[in-house]
């Protein structure tokens, strides 16, 4: 009998001991969450900064009143607005080609921009999954970036997008959140490639005057230095939206 006694002792001890530290971890807990969120339920707290972020738009890298006049040195008539429009065309675009698994929905797109759209339909199609997006919204959009390399001008855009995305596999959702929204940012690349063979330096584009070959190292001079042939202004159909990317990544 004496033993089942001590035996009931030190369980009663054991969990007195585990229900002290139970309280005390719950107080830290506690105190934890009532300083990051305001609230002591750590899961309240989390769930209430979620939903705030959801609503919140994402700021993007505006770099576009100081690379606007660059751009429109070397290519004299560059309508930013434009090119604006059309890249907000294709990202919205491209998001229903990808959701449909139809690449006819996508618009504004270069040959290499439509393989990568592709590749996300094929992908999706051989997992069996579906990549949903829902009340497409962007916010906002500026360049952010202008680089001449090898031959080589391109303009990276970024957008401030919203969205509901979510994947589903069997019904199931396996990424993402199919009732909360996200806010993210998107860049794309609008590129002007050219014949690197007549690459000149980093400063210049690489064309050539149209009369007597010599090369214009800025496009911004409408005659050519050497034999005063009028060479014409670059247009936009020039330029082609490359690629884009997710530039704040947080889902497959």
């Amino acid at each position: 009998m004496m033993w089942l006694m001590v035996i009931l002792v030190i369980v009663a001890i054991f969990a007195g001991c585990g229900y002290l530290g139970y309280r005390q971890v719950s107080q830290k807990v506690r105190s934890l969450s009532k300083a990051a969120f305001g609230t002591d339920s750590f899961i309240e707290g989390y769930n209430r900064q979620a939903d705030e972020l959801a609503l919140r738009p994402k700021s993007v890298n505006g770099m576009t009143k100081l690379m606007e006049p660059q751009i429109a040195r070397d290519f004299p008539g560059f309508q930013w607005e434009s090119f604006k429009q059309k890249a907000q065309n294709m990202l919205i675009s491209a998001f229903a080609a990808i959701d449909q698994g139809d690449l006819s929905l996508l618009r504004e797109a270069s040959p290499a921009l439509k393989e990568q759209v592709l590749g996300e339909i094929q992908s999706n199609e051989a997992s069996r999954t579906r990549a949903v997006y829902q009340d497409v919204r962007i916010h906002q959009t500026e360049i952010a970036n202008y680089v001449k390399k090898n031959g080589t001008c391109v303009i990276t855009i970024q957008s401030a997008v919203e969205y509901k995305f979510y994947k589903e596999c069997q019904g199931k959702v396996i990424a993402g959140d199919r009732e909360r929204k996200t806010q993210t940012r998107y860049n794309m690349e609008l590129a002007y490639i050219q014949d690197s063979g007549r690459y000149v330096s980093d400063t210049a584009v690489g064309v050539t005057c149209p009369n007597c070959g010599a090369p214009i190292t800025r496009l911004s001079h409408m005659v050519c230095e050497y034999c005063g042939a009028e060479v014409l202004p670059v247009n936009d159909k020039i330029w082609t939206l490359q690629s884009f990317c997710e530039a704040d990544y947080h889902h497959i």
